[in-house]
Formats: structure tokens, sequence, C-alpha cells
């Protein structure tokens, strides 16, 4: 399963978040992979694609960094995906 991850940098701040993952890398548990990420122009916000099949290795993860980020989380699929969905009720 795919996940978009919408990280918000508390008070607005990367620094905090990106020493962070200097220091101690993206420290998600096994099962839980790094697909890719965007960050605005503004660096305030994260749009990052995890891949899992077990909600609570996304839930693991993210515990690893709510002190310094609010995250909300949604399932989502390949748009080709979207379109093999749709198209018997089209």
């Amino acid at each position: 399963m795919l996940w978009m991850v919408v990280e918000r940098f508390r008070n607005g701040d990367a620094v905090p978040v990106y020493r962070r993952f200097r220091d101690r890398g993206r420290m998600a548990p096994e099962g839980l992979r790094y697909v890719d990420s965007w960050v605005t122009a503004d660096l305030t916000t994260c749009y990052q694609l995890m891949e899992g099949d077990d909600p609570a290795l996304l839930e693991a993860w993210m515990a690893n960094w709510r002190d310094v980020a609010d995250f909300e989380v949604f399932a989502v699929m390949a748009s080709a995906q979207a379109a093999e969905a749709v198209r018997p009720k089209l």
C-alpha cells in the first residue's frame, strides 16, 4: 500500500527536522519503505510517499518525528490503478 504523508514542520521550522535526519536518518522501521518526497518552496511542508502493508509501521515511524512535525496520512494509488478502478463505472 502507498501512503502520502503530509508532514508540516512545527512552527514552520525545517531545521529541527533536517538536523535529526542528518544525525539519525529516516528512522523507518523494517517493512516501511521511503519512495520519494517533495518539500514546499518555503520549507514548511514535506509531501512524502511511503510504502508498506502495515499501518502500525507508519505510526511507529511518525512517533519518531511527532515532536518536530505534524502529520496527515492518505492511502493513495497510482493514477493508472485509479483509472482501472473507475473504468467499469464509465
